[in-house]
C-alpha cells in the first residue's frame, strides 16, 4: 500500500464523520430541540405578542420549549421569512396572509385571530367623500390591508385614483412614521392607517375621522391581526403550536377581563422595544377601537380576498383551506364539528 493510501482513507473517514455530524446537527436544528421562531411587529395591534415577549410568557408555557422571537416591520418581509422556513409562527395582517397563501403554494394557515378592527381614515378638512377630490391620501404600504381597504372604499364612492391618465384622489404608500410627519406638515390630506397611528394623527396633527372602518363591516368586526404558520409546521410541531396558542388564549382573555390594565402592559412592552411609549390619552383612544379576538372572521377574510382580486393585487380569491382552527379548538376544549 502506498504511503498516501492510509492518509486518503483517513481523510475519507473524517469526511464521512463530519458529514454525519453536520447531518445530525441539521436534523436536530429542525426537530423538537430547535427553537420555535415567532415573528411579530412592534405595534399595539400585535398586543398579545408584545406582552408575551415582554413578560416571557411564551417561553414559560409548559410544552413550549425554547422560543426565539423575531421582530419585523412589514408583513411581506415576515411572510417571506415564513415561506423560507426561517420563521415558524407570525402575527400579521390578513392582507399579507391571504397574498402569501395564494402565491406560495397554499401552504400558509391562519390558526387564530388576534385583534379585530382599529383602522381609520383620518383627514384634515374633508367632510364627505366628495371633498377628497384633488386631495392626497396615504396608506402604510402598497397592497397592504389598509391600502386595499382605502382603494376599495374610494371605488365604492366612485372616486378614481389619480394616475397620469387622470383620476380624483392621489394615493401614496409610505411608512406610518412618514404618514404622521407629512400629515402634521400638511403635505397630505389624510391617511387610512391602523392604530395607534390614527390616534396619533388626531392628537398631533388635528383633524377628524372621516371613516371608521368598523362601520363598513357586518357587526362592525374585521380582522386586523391574525396568527399564522405553515402546513408543515402545523404537522411537525403541533404540540408546541398548541402551547403557543394556550399563551395566546390566556392573553386574549386577560385583555377582555381588564382592557385598561392590558393596554398599560402593552404600552410598557411597546416602549421597551421602541423607547417611545404612547401618551396615555393616545393609548386610550387607540385601544378604544381595538377588539381582542380569537376569531379571524373567515367571512371578512373572504371579502378582503375578493376586494384584493377586484383591485388586481391577487390572481384569485379562492382561499378555501386558509383557516385551520383545529389546534385552537383543542386548546379551548371545543369539539370538532
Amino acid at each position: 500500500m502506498s504511503p498516501s493510501r492510509p492518509r486518503l482513507l483517513l481523510l475519507v473517514g473524517l469526511c464521512v464523520l463530519l458529514t454525519g455530524v453536520a447531518s445530525c446537527k441539521k436534523d436536530a436544528d429542525s426537530g423538537a430541540n430547535a427553537p420555535l421562531r415567532v415573528a411579530f411587529f412592534p405595534n399595539i395591534t400585535h398586543a398579545q405578542a408584545l406582552v408575551a415577549n415582554s413578560e416571557g410568557l411564551f417561553a414559560s408555557q409548559p410544552g413550549m420549549g425554547h422560543v426565539e422571537v423575531k421582530q419585523f416591520n412589514a408583513g411581506p418581509a415576515a411572510m417571506e421569512a415564513l415561506v423560507a422556513g426561517s420563521v415558524d409562527v407570525a402575527y400579521v395582517g390578513p392582507g399579507p396572509a391571504i397574498n402569501t397563501y395564494l402565491k406560495a403554494g397554499r401552504e400558509l394557515r391562519i390558526i387564530a385571530g388576534a385583534v379585530n378592527d382599529g383602522a381609520v381614515l383620518v383627514v384634515k378638512t374633508a367632510k364627505s367623500p366628495a371633498d377628497l377630490k384633488g386631495k392626497k391620501l396615504a396608506t402604510p404600504q402598497l397592497g397592504n390591508t389598509q391600502d386595499i381597504a382605502l382603494r376599495h372604499w374610494l371605488k365604492a364612492q366612485k372616486l378614481g385614483i389619480a394616475t397620469d391618465a387622470g383620476g380624483d384622489v392621489q394615493v401614496i404608500p409610505i411608512s406610518n412614521p412618514d404618514i404622521l410627519a407629512q400629515y402634521i406638515q400638511g403635505a397630505i390630506e389624510g391617511a387610512w392607517v391602523p392604530e395607534p397611528w390614527g390616534a396619533r394623527m388626531l392628537a398631533e396633527g388635528g383633524g377628524h375621522i372621516l371613516v371608521d372602518e368598523r362601520d363598513l363591516w357586518p357587526d362592525r368586526r374585521f380582522p386586523t391581526t391574525v396568527v399564522v404558520t405553515t402546513k408543515k409546521v402545523l404537522e411537525t410541531q403541533r404540540p408546541r403550536i398548541a402551547a403557543l396558542l394556550r399563551t395566546h388564549v390566556q392573553l386574549t382573555e386577560r385583555w377582555r377581563a381588564d382592557p385598561a390594565a392590558f393596554a398599560t402592559a402593552t404600552n410598557a412592552a411597546f416602549g421597551q422595544l421602541t423607547r417611545k411609549p404612547l401618551p396615555v390619552p393616545v393609548l386610550q383612544d387607540a385601544f378604544s377601537r381595538l377588539e381582542p379576538s380569537l376569531d379571524p372572521v373567515p367571512s371578512a377574510l373572504a371579502t378582503s380576498a375578493r376586494n384584493a382580486k377586484d383591485l388586481g393585487f391577487i390572481p384569485s380569491d379562492d382561499i378555501a383551506g386558509l383557516v385551520d382552527l383545529s389546534v385552537l379548538d383543542e386548546v379551548r376544549g371545543k369539539k370538532p364539528d
